[in-house]
């Protein structure tokens, strides 16, 4: 696991799955999305977003604003996962396969 000042970095991981049946249903499937980006989220797949955090308590701040986003109809689950355990995804498009994503650098201060 990856430590960041002391503190284990992971990753939240937001799937979800939105009526998008009526003009009302669309309009919240597109605001919940860009409050997800506006976050800091990255589309993994579609319907999947992940985030890099610097801690479990970064992480959490994150969560409880995905909560806040949530739109009134659909499934929407979230996931917290270490940077070890992300590292572990295999990756394929077709059958080639390819690198799992690497968490961002972190600024240090000294």
């Amino acid at each position: 696991m990856t430590t960041f000042g002391g503190l284990n970095t992971m990753w939240v991981v937001v799937l979800f799955d939105l009526p998008t049946d009526t003009k009302a249903a669309r309009k919240q499937y597109s605001m919940f999305r860009k409050e997800l980006l506006k976050d800091g989220f990255t589309m993994m797949q579609y319907s999947v977003y992940m985030r890099h955090s610097a801690s479990d308590e970064n992480a959490q701040v994150h969560i409880d604003r995905v909560k806040m986003a949530l739109p009134d109809d659909g499934e929407v689950r979230i996931i917290k996962i270490t940077d070890k355990q992300f590292s572990k995804i295999q990756v394929f498009y077709g059958k080639k396969r390819k690198p799992t994503e690497t968490a961002p650098e972190q600024l240090g201060f000294f």
